[in-house]
């Protein structure tokens, strides 16, 4: 959305004194979209948050795929309820993350919620902020079962709630008509840590975190090749091109 409009804030003054300044969308979509198929890739954008009107259509438009982030797909326009796959757009990355959200493993936990009272970063009481998000993890965890993705956790190699879970948001993830699937690494280990705490300068080592396991323990890449869990969770993205 950069190409379109930033937000501006003066030097010396609040966020809340600050203006979008436009930028010639048109052009800038046109050099990116050339430079892309001359090197033969696909261009995703980052559509998420405060998005005016026109954006994602513009994008569409020129064959850029928007970002669809699980969490956020909820029908905004009626009921509120989350969005049911066969709703999702087509032209977009479906992912469970961002490097600017919680892991899923912390979604599902709720430990997102207590690194950001920890950090003091909370504008309600723990205790709300806590509810609310175990409402909004509850009601998706509930279409996940309804949809017979949430299969019962151990299948005979140990496979905690959680990471059961974790692979029904991805078996999710490919009922919907998205063109691409994403996988954030960390759900492939059970890191509960954001890679960067938006909100955060010396709060937060953003950017700075070795991928780690459950416990907050650093997982070499050595280790990494041989991780049970990863392997786990590749077999559900392959249920796909299996007919799963």
């Amino acid at each position: 959305m950069g190409l379109f409009r930033l937000w501006w804030v003066p030097q010396g003054l609040p966020p809340t004194e600050g203006t979008y300044v436009r930028y010639d969308a048109e052009a800038m979509l046109a050099i990116l979209v050339l430079e892309a198929s001359r090197a033969g890739a696909m261009v995703i954008g980052e559509d998420l948050g405060t998005v005016e009107p026109g954006v994602r259509e513009t994008l569409r438009e020129r064959g850029v795929l928007g970002t669809s982030v699980l969490w956020f797909e909820r029908d905004w326009e009626g009921d509120g309820r989350p969005l049911p796959p066969e709703r999702w757009r087509a032209d977009c990355l479906a992912t469970a993350t961002t490097h600017d959200l919680p892991s899923t493993a912390a979604r599902l936990t709720g430990e997102h919620v207590e690194l950001r009272h920890r950090l003091g970063l909370l504008t309600r009481g723990l205790a709300e902020e806590r509810a609310e998000a175990a409402a909004d993890t509850g009601e998706w965890l509930e279409v996940l079962a309804r949809l017979g993705l949430l299969h019962a956790a151990g299948g005979g190699r140990g496979t905690s709630t959680e990471e059961a879970e974790v692979q029904a948001v991805h078996r999710f993830l490919l009922r919907t008509p998205a063109r691409l699937v994403g996988v954030w690494l960390p759900d492939a280990v059970g890191d509960r840590r954001p890679q960067n705490l938006p909100g955060t300068w010396d709060q937060y080592p953003n950017w700075r975190l070795p991928i780690a396991d459950a416990e907050g323990r650093a997982v070499t890449l050595e280790e990494l090749a041989g991780e049970p869990r990863l392997y786990a969770l590749v077999e559900v993205l392959r249920e796909k091109g299996s007919g799963g």
